[in-house]
């Protein structure tokens, strides 16, 4: 299509974006040659960002509505990977391998692959992602990363933090995890300009997979380093980002603290930075370490979960903290690769444990509430009441952390914590079951709870027994 053409189109719709409904059945006969009202169609699909409009289910397009957007309806969680992007998956490894890509030398590659790059993991190694690496990463983790993005992001939706007209840059984007559980979870008003970054040959999987995004989607693939990555002409270019979303990454990366504050620079003063990591203790407590660089010194603000509830205090404890949920379904690409070596679920992930830490700009928090000094005791002063019975705002930071018949166990922070706290429920009843029922990141307030000092463990021990109360406390 010529320069011309295009440009008339854009000058219609602009014209009538604020009179009526933009009818690429009528517009065609406003431009010279008349072209097909299917080429309107797609030039306006093409420019949806660029003129604020979506597309509606008539074929119609109307200016993008502006403000927060609401979920379309109540997010009830992830059980399990689409079948059409796990169908989509084993497309891309039939033509790679072969229709028995999971057998033979393709499928022996794939696995052994798989084991090298979780071996190097647990080794803090470097991982060289070419093609095979990348396929291996679309099988083994593209489905855990899909709902781990959208837990996260659905409490975002439903807190009306992410706008109508939705800029997201998502680095070291990988095979698409985080990309198309966002895409997936976002209502059909949302408009949404996407750019990944992403150097390796996983970009080329993320193409794939973001191929036909749906209406409204605007995809930009940038196959350069997080480091690299031309922000100041991005911004220039289209504005600031609401979104940053660094998934799983921020680990692999020689000063991820340097790379965080750069990309603050590049967030809207309302905007959100979600950083995802594994639940393993160093990217977990590694993510904490970040996190505390460029809030309690930084340009940022925790958001969530470890919100700091008291003002003028920065945690110092290791806090390995992280969510879990329930396990997926297993996908058939998953199933196919392990089958073929014997069905022994080595090959299957479908755990969906993930620690995670949301920043922002302008000093909003998922918790507003402050505690009170004449009520409630500061974690950082634990040392002066060891053996006595206090009360205590805290935010629950794991699920239970016990096993076999010992007592529940859950790591608790109130922002202030120098040292590791957990509650141990040794009388469990109907007055402390909101430490039991609670969510990760809820507030509780205990009251009357022991403190103790666990010298084996180097933490104190708030102990709820028969004398204790645990309420949510908002």
């Amino acid at each position: 299509m010529n320069p011309e053409t295009r440009q008339q189109i854009r000058e219609n719709a602009q014209y009538l974006r604020n009179v009526r409904p933009i009818d690429p059945e009528e517009i065609f006969e406003y431009v010279d040659g008349q072209p097909h009202p299917a080429v309107v169609r797609q030039v306006l699909r093409e420019e949806t960002v660029d003129l604020a409009l979506v597309e509606q289910d008539d074929g119609t397009f109307v200016p993008a509505p502006e403000g927060a957007l609401s979920p379309a309806g109540p997010f009830h969680g992830v059980e399990r990977f689409p079948e059409a992007y796990d169908r989509r998956v084993e497309s891309l490894l039939t033509d790679a391998y072969g229709p028995d890509w999971e057998r033979g030398d393709s499928g022996d590659r794939l696995r052994e692959r798989i084991r090298d790059v979780k071996e190097r993991y647990l080794r803090r190694d470097d991982v060289a992602y070419d093609d095979l690496t990348a396929h291996g990463y679309a099988v083994y983790h593209l489905p855990d990363y899909y709902a781990v993005t959208q837990y996260v992001l659905a409490d975002l939706l439903a807190e009306g933090l992410l706008p109508t007209r939705l800029r997201v840059l998502d680095v070291g984007a990988g095979v698409g995890g985080p990309a198309l559980g966002l895409l997936d979870l976002l209502p059909d008003e949302a408009l949404v300009d996407y750019h990944a970054v992403e150097p390796s040959a996983a970009a080329d999987v993320l193409e794939t997979m973001l191929d036909d995004p749906g209406p409204n989607v605007d995809v930009s693939i940038h196959r350069e380093t997080a480091e690299a990555f031309d922000l100041d002409a991005a911004v220039e270019d289209g504005g600031p980002f609401d979104l940053v979303l660094f998934g799983n990454v921020l680990n692999e990366l020689d000063d991820p603290v340097a790379v965080v504050e750069r990309y603050l620079d590049a967030l809207a003063d309302d905007g959100t930075v979600v950083a995802l990591e594994p639940a393993d203790r160093n990217t977990a407590t590694g993510l904490r370490e970040i996190e505390r660089a460029v809030t309690d010194d930084g340009p940022a603000n925790v958001y969530a979960p470890t919100v700091r509830l008291w003002p003028h205090q920065t945690p110092e404890s290791e806090s390995w903290s992280f969510d879990r949920k329930p396990d997926l379904e297993i996908p058939s690409m998953q199933k196919r690769l392990d089958d073929a070596a014997g069905g022994t679920r080595e090959f299957v992930n479908v755990d969906v444990q993930y620690a995670y830490s949301v920043l922002r700009k302008d000093g909003k928090r998922a918790i507003e509430m402050a505690p009170d000094r004449g009520t409630h005791a500061p974690m950082a002063d634990a040392e002066n009441y060891v053996t006595d019975r206090v009360n205590l705002l805290a935010i629950k930071l794991s699920r239970d952390l016990s096993e076999g018949d010992s007592n529940p166990l859950y790591l608790l922070g109130d922002g202030s914590q120098q040292v590791d706290h957990f509650a141990v429920v040794t009388d469990p009843s109907l007055l402390n079951d909101d430490l039991r029922d609670a969510d990760y990141g809820d507030l509780l307030s205990l009251q009357n709870a022991l403190v103790l000092w666990n010298d084996d463990e180097g933490a104190y021990n708030v102990v709820v027994d028969g004398e204790t109360t645990v309420d949510r406390a908002r």
